[in-house]
């Protein structure tokens, strides 16, 4: 599986909620958006998507600054 561009230790069968967690972040942070093989997979669905084998994640944060 790769997450945000990189081969992750994260196995099939596992949730949205097991690879935010192996990045530290908590279900519930502000600013947190997820999409899986392109598609963005809604907050309320992070604790019960399975991914694939396959599945390329991508965990976008937003950042403020100017």
């Amino acid at each position: 599986m790769i997450v945000n561009g990189e081969s992750s230790e994260i196995r099939a069968g596992e949730t949205i909620a097991a690879v935010l967690n192996s990045l530290g972040l908590d279900l519930d942070a502000r600013g947190v958006a997820v999409a899986v093989d392109g598609e963005v997979v809604p907050r309320v669905c992070w604790e019960m998507f399975a991914l694939a084998e396959d599945a390329r994640v991508e965990v976008l944060t937003a950042m403020q600054g100017g």
